[in-house]
């Protein structure tokens, strides 16, 4: 349970968070521009948080029971760290369906922000103006790079996996 939490869970929670992120500044929908975005960036930060803070149950629960016969983890210790670990655990599943419902059905609309971004948006743009976004540029810049990387590799014998010589 340690092990997974630390090596796969914790990191696949930050590796959301940043892609949320990215995303939003390499979209129109922006970070700050709808209610919808807003509210799944607070409550993946709070799910973050959460995790965090679950990570020391998780430790215990770990340390306890690789310890511990498989008949003593039905012994009344373990009773608060299970309920924990449950209601933590609980309360996750419904942080994630709600983030998820917020992306599938796209509630409420734009903030007020998003209100002013959206009216200077439709103006006519001037001449010599940026019309890419910045964050776009970037994107496309951090994917050349990648794919650089990889040809390099590939190039000099590094890749993914070793070609029989």
């Amino acid at each position: 349970m340690d092990l997974i939490s630390r090596f796969v869970i914790i990191p696949m929670c930050f590796a959301a968070l940043a892609t949320g992120i990215i995303d939003a500044f390499v979209t129109p929908w922006g970070l700050f521009r709808h209610y919808r975005v807003v509210v799944k960036l607070a409550l993946t930060l709070i799910a973050t948080f959460l995790l965090l803070m679950h990570q020391n149950a998780i430790a215990r629960a770990a340390k306890w029971v690789s310890g511990a016969v498989a008949t003593q983890l039905f012994a009344a210790d373990f009773g608060p760290l299970k309920a924990e670990l449950v209601q933590k655990s609980a309360l996750a599943i419904v942080l994630l369906l709600a983030i998820a419902i917020l992306g599938l059905y796209k509630p409420w609309g734009l903030t007020a922000y998003g209100h002013r971004k959206l009216q200077k948006e439709l103006a006519v743009p001037e001449k010599g103006e940026r019309t890419v976004p910045l964050g776009v540029k970037v994107f496309y810049a951090a994917a050349g790079l990648l794919v650089l990387a990889v040809l390099v590799l590939h190039l000099t014998g590094h890749g993914f996996g070793g070609h029989g010589h």
